[in-house]
């Protein structure tokens, strides 16, 4: 069932919405590999360095881009996430253009109290914004609408690049 706002697209972007929501996974080759490059993110947000969590969010990126054959595509970590009376801003994705590479956004910080962000919170927010990359250089969608599938797709990116929970143990994103 599509989201609310569906009835306001055009009837191309309807059709567009009705593409991206048709595809649920995305498969990463030889995703195990990638679990250092995941870890390397988990432990330099852990020790709140701006800095080398850009350079490992951007590594992994890139190595993902890079298996999925498409443009690569640079990472900036900020700060603090902007905040607003509509809420705060996780990530932002911009498309290339006039020669640039495409930008993934994500703050490590948290508005209100100023904390760093839960790891799997922020590789959440960083697979999504690379959902968008993926929705217009790997699957070609004119758009990249926030559909079911889209969420779909940010999950089996984020179920494949963290080693299964432990038994017992609760696999909530918070």
């Amino acid at each position: 069932m599509p989201f609310a706002y569906y009835n306001r697209l055009t009837r191309h972007q309807q059709r567009v919405y009705r593409q991206s929501d048709g595809i649920t996974t995305i498969a990463v080759p030889q995703v195990t590999d990638l679990r250092p490059l995941v870890a390397a993110v988990q432990e330099t947000l852990a020790a709140e360095d701006r800095i080398k969590v850009q350079a490992a969010a951007d590594r992994l990126l890139a190595e993902i881009a890079a298996r999925m054959r498409v443009p690569p595509l640079h990472t900036q970590v900020l700060v603090v996430r902007p905040s607003r009376h509509w809420g705060e801003l996780h990530g932002l994705y911009n498309g290339a253009y006039a020669g640039r590479a495409a930008r993934v956004s994500v703050w490590m910080r948290t508005s209100q109290r100023r904390q760093v962000v839960k790891f799997r919170t922020f590789l959440r927010t960083l697979l999504h914004e690379l959902c968008h990359h993926l929705d217009y250089e790997m699957l070609g969608l004119a758009d990249s609408f926030h559909t079911d599938g889209f969420y779909k797709r940010e999950s089996s990116l984020l179920r494949q690049l963290l080693p299964p929970a432990p038994e017992g143990e609760a696999s909530a994103d918070g």
